[in-house]
Order: C-alpha cells, then structure tokens, then sequence
C-alpha cells in the first residue's frame, strides 16, 4: 500500500503521509531513573507522551495510530509495577476520555484486554463503545498483546474452519490469514517506530510490519514529542518505499 499525499512535515510537504503508524514505546524506566525517580514516575511522563502524539498525530493527517502499551510478556513484571500501570490506565481513560471524544478519535483495543480485571475492562469497552462513530483518528492500543500469540490465534480459527468443512485449506492464503488477524479491519502498516534505541520489535505486529518501515530512535519514550514525530515522518517520507521487490 503506498503511502498517501498529505500534510505538511516542519512547514514543507512530506512526500507522503503514512496512513498507520505504530509505536514501541519504550524508556519510560530509564527516563525515570536518569532522574533519580520511581519508574512509576516514568510510566506517567510517558502517559503525557502519549497526549502529546496523538494531538500531533490528528493535525498531521495519520489515520491510525497504534501504541504497544502493555505486552503479554510485561506480565512478568513486578505485581507492583503492573498494578501501577493498570491504575495509570484507568487514570487516563478517566481523565481523557472526553477530550478523546471530543477530538473524533476512535479508540479500539487489540491483545487480550480481558485479563486486567471487571473494573477496568468495562472502562475501556465502555470507551470503545463511546468512540465507535468517530473517524478523525483511530487509537489503536495494545494490550495483553503479544504477535506470536496473534499468528497461533488466527492459525486455529482456519484450522477450525477447514475442520468443520467451511474451508479448503487451499483457499488459505496471505489474505485469508490476514483477514483473522486482530488488526484486520485497520489499513496496512506502513511506520513502526522504536524509541529508547532499542532496534527490536519486541513480538509486536511481526505479520503487519513485513513490509513497514522501521525506524530507531534513541529518544526515551516520555521525551517523545510532535517534534519527534515529524523527525520520523521526514525519515519516512525520504525513503523509496518497495513492496515485493518492485
């Protein structure tokens, strides 16, 4: 899917806008202990973050951005920290929900939501109920997610098919395995970008970035800003996009 014309990037036209970008947003703990502060305290610098790229993303013209907010592997983290970051997340729906609204931007969810408890899942599905008809931006958050996990999942949904006679598994193809994936309904990717200088996808999106760009930036996550986010898109819109060899 090749990149659409659109906004302008630092008061020029970009050679092409992405349509959907998605972040791994990392460095919030090393944010914090660069300061001498509770990695909590990073966890809600980075929450700030994310205000501030969305806001950037809707003026720029990106139609859907996807955030890696909690991985199936963050379970493994201390219970500490995860309540932390399960009490964030409630704060923030709390707190933005009706400027998300307000705004046009849709929020839907992807990963396994379902396992932060009754509380906050009916927060969050009450705000992707909330937001269904907007169509300025969809947020697109990661929760519970894990790529791998996606794959296996869509895997068993053919076999189930092919195992009830719904299905030939020759009909099975790239389009056939996308259409189970949890991003089905979203355009391709075409922008992954990483902060805090790590350069791996960390088990997020493998199918959906095949043919994305990649970009690897040493800004730890709560320092990430608009301006940081057009230094990608003119990254981005400097490369000669290829699919397939052409």
């Amino acid at each position: 899917m090749a990149p659409t014309e659109g906004a302008s990037v630092h008061g020029q036209e970009a050679a092409g806008v992405p349509r959907h970008v998605a972040i791994i947003m990392d460095g919030n703990g090393r944010w914090a202990a660069k300061r001498g502060l509770p990695r909590v305290a990073g966890h809600r610098a980075g929450a700030e973050a994310v205000r501030t790229t969305l806001k950037a993303a809707a003026k720029i013209g990106i139609e859907v951005l996807t955030l890696y907010a909690f991985s199936s592997e963050n379970w493994r983290r201390s219970e500490e920290e995860v309540s932390d970051l399960k009490g964030l997340l409630g704060y923030y729906l709390e707190r933005e929900l009706d400027e998300l609204d307000r705004q046009g931007v849709r929020l839907l969810l992807i990963g396994d939501h379902h396992a932060f408890g009754p509380q906050l899942v009916e927060r969050l599905e009450r705000a992707v109920k909330r937001t269904a008809a907007n169509d300025r931006l969809t947020l697109v958050v990661a929760l519970g997610y894990g790529a791998r996990s996606e794959i296996a999942g869509a895997a068993r949904k053919l076999a189930a098919r092919v195992k009830a006679g719904e299905l030939d598994p020759s009909e099975i193809d790239e389009n056939k395995f996308g259409s189970e994936l949890m991003t089905a309904d979203l355009p391709e990717l075409d922008l992954m970008i990483r902060t805090s200088g790590e350069k791996r996808l960390s088990n997020f999106l493998l199918w959906q970035a095949a043919y994305a760009e990649l970009i690897f930036t040493d800004t730890l996550w709560p320092d990430f800003d608009e301006e940081a986010l057009k230094a990608a898109l003119e990254e981005y819109s400097g490369r000669q996009r290829r699919y397939g060899g052409r």
